[in-house]
């Protein structure tokens, strides 16, 4: 996808279990956001989620008309109707045309997204793995990310979430890269956004210990036994020290 700098505008509908009240925050150890509808101009594009704790239950697949859960398992204890979500969304395409009239099309400001690329497990070299491309701070929700292998696009093994609302009304999304760890392929997510002035690749490759030159390992063993011999040194010392009658003579005093 060529990201174009066209007018766009978005719409975000957010309603939250917990809310403040009285003007003092309520502390809540779990957080669900319910029914967040997104939609814009730019492709003609929306997003209905269900967010628990800041991760996605499910989205709706607007051109699939269904509901489609993070887990599978999910759906197993809940369902929803994504008819819902169809007339959330055709409601916000109406009040998004009316806005956008009103504001003669202004265009909405761009945030400058930030990228971290990182394994989800600890890499262990020929162990199945998978790579996270975090991308934070995204306004407006609207970006390409790819990801590439020695400079190679990779499209097998790719799955990304939903855009994840923030307090701030900027977006977080994820991109998953399932891999096999090779000390020869180095790897970049690459991303698109408005926010940039160009392409942004966030590089990542394997953390590999340098192996260590012969003098080196001649050195180390060196250390290795002046130390050792030292610690027998000392030891028999004190050793002989301990088994020596004491130094000091006895007095007697008066009865």
């Amino acid at each position: 996808m060529i990201l174009n700098r066209a007018v766009i505008w978005g719409a975000l509908a957010l309603t939250a279990i917990m809310s403040r009240c009285g003007g003092e925050e309520i502390v809540a150890d779990h957080v669900g956001n319910y029914g967040i509808n997104v939609y814009q101009t730019y492709g003609s594009s929306g997003q209905y989620t269900h967010e628990f704790d800041g991760d996605e239950e499910f989205y709706v697949d607007l051109n699939k008309k269904e509901t489609v859960w993070r887990l599978p398992l999910f759906s197993e204890f809940r369902r929803f109707d994504p008819q819902g979500a169809l007339t959330n969304i055709a409601t916000l395409k109406h009040n998004l045309g009316i806005v956008t009239k009103r504001s003669n099309s202004t265009t909405a400001t761009n945030k400058v997204p930030e990228v971290t690329v990182f394994p989800k497990s600890p890499v262990m070299l020929g162990e199945p793995n998978t790579l996270v491309c975090a991308v934070d701070n995204i306004f407006p929700p609207v970006i390409n990310i790819t990801w590439l292998s020695n400079g190679h696009a990779v499209t097998e093994g790719v799955f990304e979430t939903s855009f994840l609302s923030k307090n701030d009304h900027s977006f977080l999304k994820f991109s998953y890269l399932t891999f096999l760890p090779s000390a020869d392929d180095v790897y970049d997510c690459r991303v698109e956004h408005w926010g940039l002035d160009g392409p942004l690749l966030k590089h990542w490759e394997p953390e590999i210990p340098a192996p260590m030159s012969e003098l080196t390992e001649t050195v180390v063993c060196a250390l290795g036994l002046a130390v050792g011999l030292v610690g027998i040194v000392v030891g028999t010392v004190l050793i002989i020290q301990g088994l020596r009658p004491g130094g000091a003579s006895t007095h007697q005093g008066p009865l």
